[in-house]
């Protein structure tokens, strides 16, 4: 990467990070917090007040993303980082659980994934655009490792307000960020790898496997939401744990779910196993609901099943974009991943709402029954999807005066060796390709396209 593409890359991964900061940094304290509050007489208004942020998130997401493609990135992620700074504000000085559940609602609202990936593709080469996306990946991975081992100390330090009011100051801070550290875009096009594309989402929809990683995103995020309803009492009440000490125990956790994790991908990956990797971590992730159903009475039952949950969930976070690259097509992956993360928010409501509630009526068993039976469901859908070729997506520019026919340079992209699929898309200047993960004649591919100009 050139010095203006890291420092767009770094910067825009630390913007994202801090939406995810907004929702990760209060999960293991949230539902501790909410029960202290005037009018949270059951779990039901704790559940349903952390889902409001999945609710707009959810409903928000694909517009927003849109509208930067018409109005311009920056001024949408100006708008949402106020947003999201004002939700904070709210819900730090909130004195009951309606006004804490109006700062979520007001905090979801600030949906700026989509403009800043959208971003990130402006400021960035296509050759490059790969490595900043892992960029924002991997701030998305430590973000949540680093809020559940932070959230707890934060809340007995600041208190949750407290954290409420940080996460408040530090988006106020983002927004000089965005003003005076990351460039602004010399050309802002739609980008097929990043944007949605209205006239592709009807495909994407009708889609089976990309339904299947859907759902799956939908129900491991669910499940999240309404763990983290319950998990928190048990520790104090079967684990015997003051809440400021739960650290001690998501700490290791996800340590160790961390460690296992990259083992699992590298052979997914290099051996063509990523189905056979992504199914065992299904079938984990079912166990590990399953004991919490049955068997969360001690200290060390707890332990075990969260090192269960966090080993399978970290395989399958991160294996799912994967495979959302891999199955969708290739000049509608944007569109895909949309579609994804708002199947991600959509999840991440249902299951604090769902989870307070059942909490509120059948106690802890009635939660993780309902995340066993949601997890056994998804295990039915990711064993019976297709295998994922072994392809990586590449990307080309054309050339701005490029004048083409892009049927004609897609077909013969198509016939080179190792090409899967080629589009060529005229007003974005892009080839998009899926190539062979092992092999693939990528100097005949270059020049083909140098000869086009």
């Amino acid at each position: 990467m050139n010095p203006l593409e890291l420092r767009a890359s770094l910067g825009l991964s630390g913007i994202y990070a801090l939406r995810m900061l907004g929702m990760f940094l209060i999960l293991p304290v949230f539902a501790l917090y909410a029960k202290t509050l005037p009018g949270a007489s059951s779990a039901t208004e704790i559940g349903f007040a952390l889902g409001a942020y999945g609710i707009m998130q959810a409903l928000l997401q694909l517009p927003l993303g849109i509208l930067s493609d018409r109005i311009g990135r920056k001024k949408v992620i100006y708008g949402g980082l106020l947003l999201f700074a004002a939700g904070s504000f709210v819900a730090a000085s909130a004195h009951d659980i309606v006004w804490l559940t109006v700062g979520r609602v007001v905090q979801g609202s600030g949906a700026i994934s989509a403009a800043v990936t959208a971003l990130l593709a402006d400021l960035t080469r296509e050759e490059n655009r790969t490595k900043a996306m892992a960029m924002i990946g991997m701030s998305i991975g430590t973000t949540f490792a680093v809020s559940l081992v932070l959230g707890p100390l934060l809340g007995h330090w600041i208190g949750v307000d407290g954290i409420f009011a940080l996460t408040g100051i530090l988006t106020l801070l983002a927004l000089l960020g965005v003003r005076f550290i990351i460039p602004d875009p010399v050309i802002s096009r739609f980008h097929s790898d990043t944007g949605t594309n209205t006239g592709r989402l009807r495909d994407v929809l009708r889609d089976p496997q990309l339904l299947r990683l859907n759902f799956g995103i939908f129900a491991l995020h669910s499940a999240q939401m309404a763990m983290f309803v319950v998990i928190p009492f048990v520790l104090i009440d079967a684990g015997h744990l003051d809440k400021a000490r739960h650290w001690l125990v998501y700490l290791p956790v996800c340590v160790i779910g961390f460690l296992l994790m990259v083992p699992a991908i590298i052979y997914g990956e290099k051996k063509q196993q990523l189905k056979c990797v992504f199914v065992a971590s299904v079938a984990l992730m079912a166990v590990a609901q399953l004991g919490m159903a049955l068997a969360l009475s001690s200290f060390w039952q707890i332990v075990v099943w969260l090192t269960f949950y966090f080993i399978a969930f970290n395989v399958l976070e991160a294996t799912l974009p994967s495979l959302i690259s891999k199955i969708a097509p290739a000049d509608a992956k944007g569109t895909a991943i949309g579609v994804y993360n708002t199947a991600q928010s959509i999840g991440i409501a249902v299951g604090a709402a769902l989870g307070g509630w059942l909490y509120a009526h059948w106690g802890s068993g009635g939660v993780f029954g309902f995340t066993t039976a949601i997890m056994l469901c998804w295990l039915l859908f990711a064993w019976t999807m297709r295998a994922p070729q072994a392809v990586k997506s590449m990307m080309f520019h054309i050339g701005e005066q490029w004048r083409g026919d892009p049927v004609a340079l897609s077909r013969m992209l198509a016939l080179q060796d190792g090409v899967k699929e080629a589009v060529v898309m005229r007003d974005e200047r892009v080839a998009y390709l899926k190539v062979s993960q092992h092999s693939w004649d990528e100097a005949s591919v270059k020049q083909l396209i140098q000869e086009t100009y």
